[in-house]
């Protein structure tokens, strides 16, 4: 029955490359990394009731386990190349098999990405996915390089994925609005062009995965700086703005997570040309601070008073 699985999985995530020597099928994958290339390399595991809730469709989680690991990689300026998918069911499904397949393939036909190995095994229901990018020596974008008097940006609206989860827990109306927000849950676009743009300029990136404030702390701490950001400066979707308050929405935003845009840092005369360049790609770029000395980071509402936000975002062993 495993062999039959790894079959339909085969099948339907089928993906001609060059640099795929030998894929599915073997011990193992034998794959050429392309002269010049530096390989990139990520892996995140999704676990039922934790990443997505209970009763998602199996093909927005096949496309889901795939989306947060290629934003790993747009984080980093690479582009997807190979995965390796494990997964964990309670029993040989084949239905959801074909869908969870149904829509990694969906994701991966659009980067060329081929699907190279991986492992089937028996138990809580668990996707986890490894993927392969490659970046130019020198140009991978890193969390590290920050500069004071830096400006901090992102991509997309922040909080849509936060505010989908929760109606998806209310068991919210399925209006035009509420779809979009539990879109943005099921369906994250990882922002693969932005972070090729990205290269020019960037000085630190990260992936919005745990929250805004949570992954900012995290670039601020590798870059050995502070960040201030501005509330009123947020990029919020009128989806998110129109059903739910606006400190409902500002905590969504700062702190909500699994919107898996990707917060960077731009010297300040970069700015305009990464907006008009991102702007092309249409995701666009959101001015929303500015990194200081020190560390940690700051939040002013939209009369300049310090905020104290009642968490950063996610932590997956807190209490």
């Amino acid at each position: 029955m495993e062999f039959t699985l790894i079959d339909r999985i085969r099948e339907r995530t089928a993906q001609g490359r060059d640099d795929v020597r030998l894929g599915i099928g073997d011990d193992a994958a034998l794959l050429a990394v392309p002269a010049g290339q530096e390989l990139a390399v990520a892996i995140d595991t999704l676990v039922e009731g934790v990443h997505f809730p209970i009763g998602t469709a199996a093909v927005d989680i096949g496309w889901k386990s795939l989306a947060v690991n290629l934003s790993d990689l747009a984080a980093m300026g690479a582009t997807p190349a190979w995965a390796l998918l494990a997964l964990t069911l309670p029993s040989a499904d084949a239905a959801l098999i074909d869908g969870l397949a149904n829509g990694f393939a969906q994701l991966a036909q659009a980067y060329r990405l081929a699907l190279v190995g991986g492992d089937t095994t028996r138990g809580a229901f668990t996707i986890s996915v490894a993927v392969h990018g490659f970046v130019p020596p020198g140009k991978a974008l890193r969390r590290s390089g920050a500069q004071v008097g830096d400006a901090v940006l992102v991509t997309g609206t922040l909080g849509d994925a936060a505010a989908g989860l929760q109606l998806v827990q209310k068991g919210a109306n399925a209006d035009a609005r509420s779809a979009f927000l539990i879109e943005r849950l099921n369906r994250p676009t990882p922002r693969v062009a932005a972070g090729l743009a990205l290269r020019e300029h960037a000085s630190a990136c990260i992936d919005i995965s745990d929250g805004l404030l949570a992954d900012l702390g995290h670039l601020c701490t590798a870059s050995n700086v502070g960040a201030e950001i501005e509330t009123s400066l947020l990029p919020r979707s009128s989806a998110l703005l129109d059903l739910f308050d606006e400190n409902v929405a500002r905590d969504f935003a700062l702190s909500g997570g699994d919107d898996y845009e990707l917060c960077f840092t731009v010297p300040a005369q970069h700015v305009a040309t990464v907006q008009a360049d991102l702007a092309r790609l249409g995701c666009g770029a959101t001015k929303i601070g500015r990194i200081v000395e020190g560390g940690g980071v700051g939040v002013r509402d939209a009369d300049g008073r310090w905020l104290e936000p009642a968490r950063n975002g996610w932590d997956h062993f807190g209490a």
